[in-house]
């Protein structure tokens, strides 16, 4: 993604925060990572997130949503010879549209129809204070409803580089271009 995108996103991610009163010293402001799957879309199809910490055992996070972004269907696999990640989410701001595996339909999901490969539509709606634990190797995605979302993420921990699409266009890192 090119620099200025980059930018607008991290200016967006930081209004995020301050409605959530999530407070972040500037340190953490210039570690603000914006994903957006190498693929262009980064208003629909991407998210903003701050890790606080991850370490062998442990993994925080904070994550922002703008209105109806959407986070890709993937899963967490085991990672040299760790066992995959388990998280919980914990909504702090607007509503979460969260996808697991188990029943549900397409037809019946309240989010908005991602322009990506989906195939588990389990819905579980987060609003702030409520959370949701995601096990390992289950396949998920989310998206932020009209006001945008933020999350906190408490997990082991993360090897989000090699996590598994369902849509092949994904791919993890992000590219910042001058």
């Amino acid at each position: 993604m090119k620099r200025d995108v980059y930018e607008r996103q991290v200016e967006k991610a930081l209004a995020m925060y301050e409605k959530a009163g999530i407070v972040l010293t500037e340190e953490e402001k210039k570690r603000i990572e914006v994903v957006d799957w190498n693929i262009g879309e980064v208003d629909t199809l991407g998210l903003q997130l701050l890790t606080y910490v991850n370490t062998e055992r442990v993994c925080a996070k904070e994550m922002v949503l703008l209105p109806y972004q959407t986070c890709a269907e993937h899963k967490h696999v085991p990672t040299n010879g760790e066992q995959a990640k388990e998280e919980t989410f914990r909504c702090r701001y607007g509503k979460v549209y969260l996808y697991v595996e188990g029943e549900g339909k397409k037809e019946d999901m309240q989010a908005r129809d991602p322009a990506m490969v989906t195939t588990v539509f389990h819905e579980i709606v987060l609003t702030p204070g409520e959370q949701y634990t995601i096990m390992p190797e289950v396949w998920h995605w989310f998206q932020a409803g009209e006001e945008g979302a933020v999350i906190s993420e408490f997990s082991t921990r993360s090897t989000d580089e090699t996590d598994t699409f369902t849509d092949p266009r994904f791919v993890r890192e992000a590219k910042i271009e001058d």
